[in-house]
Parts: structure tokens; C-alpha cells; sequence
């Protein structure tokens, strides 16, 4: 009797304890990337802004002889290649300068912005 009884509460604790409650969400975050659909302005534009682009290549600073404040400044960039690879590393002179690399999301929601066709949107 007293062997079962053991068994028992040793059942009980192993179900007890293997009871979870944490979502997938929590256990799991969400590692992927949304690039469909990217808007100069929604989208470009604050990444270009969270890195502190248009601090050295405005009209105003225009390090370089890079300006890319307006959309018109950085088509030229776009449509020459050298915006992507410097924000790359591959290339071209790494960007943003003496930083760590862009993190791969922005990289990947500009880089699919311009196979869009770069729109003024």
C-alpha cells in the first residue's frame, strides 16, 4: 500500500511539473522579416532616420558630397548600386561610417524596396 501511495505522489508531481503555461510567442519570438509593400515614406525613410543617415548626408552637412535627404538625391544613389552595397559592407564604403552594420531587416526592407523599383511613395 504504502508502494503505491509513492507511486502515486511521484505521478503527480512528474504531471504537475511538466505543465506549462508560457505562450509559443514568449518561447518563440518571431524571427521574420516584413518586406512586402515598403513605402519611401513609412518605411524608408524612419530607417534612414533610426541610423542617423541624413545627420551626415543632408543638404546642409553633405559629407562627402552625399546628399540624400530628398528622394531625388537618393535615387542616384540607388539607381549607381552604392547606397546598398555600403549599407552591405560589400563594395563600397561601409555604412553608417565607423558603426556597426545596419541591423539585416532594414537592410533587407531597403534592399526590397528598391527590386520594387525604388517608388516615390
Amino acid at each position: 500500500m504504502v508502494r503505491y501511495t509513492i507511486l502515486y505522489i511521484f505521478a503527480v508531481l512528474c504531471l504537475a511539473s511538466s505543465c506549462n503555461y508560457q505562450n509559443e510567442e514568449d518561447l518563440f519570438p518571431s524571427t521574420s522579416c516584413d518586406t512586402e509593400a515598403m513605402s519611401y515614406v513609412s518605411d524608408i525613410t524612419p530607417i534612414l532616420d533610426n541610423y542617423s543617415c541624413l545627420s551626415c548626408h543632408s543638404s546642409v552637412s553633405n559629407q562627402s558630397g552625399v546628399a540624400i535627404e530628398e528622394y531625388d538625391d537618393l535615387k542616384k544613389w540607388i539607381d549607381n548600386g552604392i547606397l546598398l552595397k555600403s549599407m552591405q559592407h560589400d563594395g563600397a564604403l561601409a555604412m553608417p561610417q565607423n558603426q556597426a552594420k545596419m541591423n539585416a531587416c532594414d537592410i533587407d526592407k531597403i534592399a526590397a524596396w528598391i527590386t520594387d523599383g525604388a517608388p516615390n511613395n
